[in-house]
């Protein structure tokens, strides 16, 4: 079973594979990232460690034994206790439970290691396998809105 690891500066190589591969796969769900993403991966990545430095943000990776990087677990927008869930799984590793394990890791280090007592989630309806991932972590849907163009249930999760 991959490892849930904090961003360090040495995934980089392996983030940067990580979503090169998966972008079809990725873009068929939410919208492609754009070549402007890979080619300021660079300064976008160092960015990321500057906000988790600063506690804004906490970037994870999923890591396999091979080192490969075969998914993404974030929390954005830390504020008032709360932050933003979201989560990328290598399309060779969908279906395998293994979003549901990884959201449920970064769930407990929200509570138990950032402090947070609540987490927000959005997800499309074109999406059901999030939405089972983000159920069977306690999530709860509160709402409607337009993600992305398209239709899309938000969710809460309280921690405590």
């Amino acid at each position: 079973m991959p490892v849930l690891q904090q961003l360090r500066l040495d995934h980089a190589p392996a983030v940067l594979e990580f979503e090169r591969e998966n972008r079809a796969y990725f873009a068929a769900s939410v919208p492609d990232r754009g070549d402007e993403f890979f080619a300021e991966f660079d300064a976008r990545y160092a960015q990321l460690l500057k906000w988790q430095a600063a506690g804004t943000d906490y970037p994870h990776v999923l890591v396999a034994e091979s080192g490969e990087v075969v998914g993404r677990v974030n929390l954005i927008g830390v504020a008032d206790g709360s932050a933003e869930l979201g989560y990328r799984i290598a399309q060779k590793c969908a279906g395998q439970g293994l979003a549901t394990a990884a959201v449920r890791e970064v769930r407990k280090l929200a509570a138990a290691h950032y402090g947070l007592t609540s987490l927000r989630a959005r997800a499309t309806l074109d999406n059901p396998a999030s939405h089972r991932v983000l159920e069977r972590n306690g999530f709860v849907a509160v709402g409607e809105l337009t993600l992305n163009d398209k239709p899309a249930t938000s969710y809460i999760c309280e921690l405590r």
